[in-house]
């Protein structure tokens, strides 16, 4: 398969990277680099319509681009794993450094304590500090002086950041940690992956049933916007065909029909239910089914139906999780309803994110808390994204033969 990758990152590592994607066949890799992590996201709108695909030198430009909004095709970033690490000690060893007393940023504290005891390296001197929504370049420089000060002073700084390494390296030891050939080609064929589905699910069939008393001749300029074309299907209802990819866009990732407000601005009764299906046939059950739970909600009401009987309310006159109530506090029926989860599942859901703070959760980490089988857990976790209450965050090697698990994170 051929595809065309944007490789965003410092500029003393995007050469390196982008040339590890070209060892794959059919992949063409445009260096983007930049002199701080905050022109990221700068660099993805300005090359947005050009690549396929995005792949990120490290999860603080991915980070920074994701929370701005501007990742509209697939997306990953090169994890820095243990053998990062452990290149990595190799290096600061052969200079004569205490490797049992440093100070390592962004990479999870979990990671840098498991590589290091699997080699047999005390602990108890090492300063981490996990990567964080929000945490920048000055706040891991300071962290790194404030290890450096403290009772048991840590040699050396290890830290993922060009910017940070550029200040450290004129106050102490410094070295910059740079991911390893290996992590590349893992993020590259996951990204490809990903994008390969991506492309597959974007021509997946999509059947709307429109209930219209009336009519309205703004439909088929509607239509137009979703790529699709309209039709009557039986008395009041039309039937609009078009594809997956319009639909996700248009929708905001599956979580609004903009369409539905316009039209109920002009009738009292306007019903929409999208059906999503491997062929014509397959969607229009599904649109069948959206439609008849879209008349159970009301007058005003807009259903997705998928695979698997996940349903996922797009618009309705009963206020959705944007209400609070008198508390402030999201009401948890309203979600259920939208995504199509009980209740007492998003409440435990609620406490497993509440647990893992800020850190993403694996589908197997998730199903391992709710004692559920992996496939329920990705089922559910797949419901909240298309929702808009859960996002990806990357993927993880299994330590099996089997899929890679994809991280997510929940934003109940």
């Amino acid at each position: 398969m051929g595809i065309e990758i944007g490789v965003v990152g410092p500029h003393d590592l995007v050469d390196d990277v982008a040339a590890i994607c070209e060892e794959q066949p059919g992949v063409v890799a445009h260096r983007l680099d930049y002199d701080h992590e905050s022109q990221a996201v700068g660099l993805v709108e300005a090359r947005a319509g050009t690549v396929e695909a995005w792949l990120f030198t490290g999860v603080v430009p991915y980070t920074l681009a994701a929370e701005a909004g501007v990742l509209t095709r697939p997306a990953t970033f090169v994890d820095y794993t243990g053998a990062t690490l452990l290149q990595a000690m190799v290096r600061l060893l052969r200079d004569g450094h205490d490797v049992s007393r440093m100070s390592i940023d962004t990479v999870p504290s979990a990671d840098v304590s498991t590589t290091l005891r699997e080699a047999g390296v005390p602990t108890a001197g090492v300063r981490t500090l996990s990567y964080q929504s929000g945490v920048e370049s000055t706040d891991v420089v300071e962290f790194h002086r404030r290890a450096r000060r403290g009772a048991r002073g840590t040699g050396v700084a290890v830290t993922c950041l060009r910017s940070a390494y550029e200040v450290l390296c004129a106050e102490m030891p410094a070295f910059r940690l740079v991911p390893s050939a290996y992590s590349v080609r893992v993020a590259v064929r996951q990204l490809m992956l990903h994008a390969d589905n991506q492309a597959q699910e974007d021509a997946q069939v999509v059947l709307g049933l429109v209930e219209l008393p009336g009519g309205d001749d703004g439909l088929s300029k509607e239509a137009n916007a979703l790529a699709g074309s309209v039709a009557r299907y039986t008395g009041d209802t039309y039937l609009l065909v078009t594809t997956r990819g319009p639909v996700h866009d248009v929708t905001g990732g599956f979580t609004s029909l903009p369409m539905l407000r316009r039209l109920a601005d002009r009738h009292e009764v306007v019903r929409v239910g999208f059906g999503l299906g491997r062929s014509s046939a397959e969607a229009e059950t599904l649109a069948r089914r959206a439609l008849a739970r879209a008349r159970r909600l009301g007058d005003v009401a807009a259903v997705l139906s998928l695979r698997g009987e996940a349903d996922v309310v797009l618009e309705s006159a009963v206020p959705l999780a944007s209400d609070k109530s008198a508390a402030g506090e999201t009401r948890l029926p309203v979600l259920a309803q939208r995504v199509g989860i009980s209740v007492a599942t998003l409440e435990r859901l609620i406490a497993v994110q509440q647990a893992a703070g800020t850190d993403p959760l694996t589908t197997r980490e998730v199903a391992t808390r709710l004692r559920v089988q992996q496939r329920t857990a990705r089922r559910m976790l797949h419901r909240l994204e298309l929702a808009g209450l859960a996002e990806r965050t990357g993927s993880l090697l299994s330590g099996t033969s089997g899929r890679p698990l994809t991280a997510y994170r929940i934003t109940l």
